[in-house]
């Protein structure tokens, strides 16, 4: 890295990051803005700066350390990766402009100068981009497995009864996700009795039942019982249009007649208390 570049900024950090401040709000959307204080946005942004220069001080280590922390602040933010380009490109223009405003970049020093700017810039911006794309990423694998957990739960409403709501459709990843989680769950809490609710299943066709038919065998060897509910008429038409046998399962059309089939199997019921309010 040049010298003189780097002398440059240091002595003129300030109002470089005044002049990179002013014309990243002209230029930035709403994403970047609108969602994040003042406070927060002039924050993240010098840190941003402090980036940008620790790249020609620091070590490679040292500033892989720290592009890896600010990648994460700065996808938790929701900064799209334009915006983050977009700050590098402006901050070597302002730089530029300003050592010729200066009299340090002249016509004979001029394409010296550039180079020095392209050899410094060009690996930084792809290390950025790909230390932004691994965290994108990243933070996207870890809401899939945590949106994953929760398209299937496994909730106990009695001791011994466990309810699965399921709302969506179900492919082939997420009837693997309902087993695990069905096995996992009825040995946990002990389960005698689950109701797999279908209410918010919009359609169920012979792949669908022949997912919930496995969950259910797959209880059944662990040892409890498997009801199916929810099961509105339109879905118990399509069911017997297209010939899908459901005799091994007891069915209820809604959650609360399943949760009372329920109680009987485990020999209780819901009674009134007389002079309770």
């Amino acid at each position: 890295m040049n010298s003189t570049i780097l002398n440059y900024i240091q002595n003129n950090k300030d109002s470089i990051f005044h002049d990179w401040m002013q014309a990243t709000k002209e230029n930035a959307d709403d994403r970047v803005t609108k969602v994040v204080s003042d406070q927060v946005f002039v924050g993240t942004s010098r840190e941003f700066i402090d980036l940008i220069i620790s790249s020609i001080k620091s070590s490679n280590e040292e500033f892989t350390s720290k592009l890896s922390d600010f990648s994460e602040k700065i996808v938790r933010l929701g900064w799209p990766l334009s915006f983050v380009t977009r700050g590098l490109q402006t901050f070597s223009k302002i730089v530029f402009e300003g050592m010729q405003d200066a009299g340090i970049v002249t016509n004979e020093n001029q394409l010296k100068t550039i180079y020095d700017f392209d050899s410094w810039m060009t690996p930084m911006v792809n290390e950025v981009v790909n230390m932004y794309s691994t965290t994108w990423e990243r933070t996207v694998s870890l809401q899939k497995i945590a949106l994953q957990e929760l398209s299937a739960p496994l909730i106990p409403v009695f001791e011994g009864i466990t309810v699965m709501p399921l709302v969506g459709t179900i492919d082939t990843e997420r009837a693997k996700q309902i087993m695990e989680n069905l096995l996992h769950g009825v040995v946990k809490h002990r389960s005698e009795v689950v109701l797999i609710d279908i209410t918010g299943v919009p359609v169920v066709d012979t792949m669908v039942a022949h997912h919930i038919i496995q969950a259910a065998d797959a209880v059944r060897l662990v040892g409890a019982k498997c009801m199916l509910v929810g099961i509105r008429p339109e879905i118990a038409q399509t069911i017997v249009n297209l010939g899908i046998d459901l005799n091994q399962f007891t069915t209820k059309n809604t959650l609360k007649k399943g949760v009372e089939a329920a109680l009987a199997l485990t020999s209780r019921k819901i009674v009134n208390v007389e002079g309770a309010e």
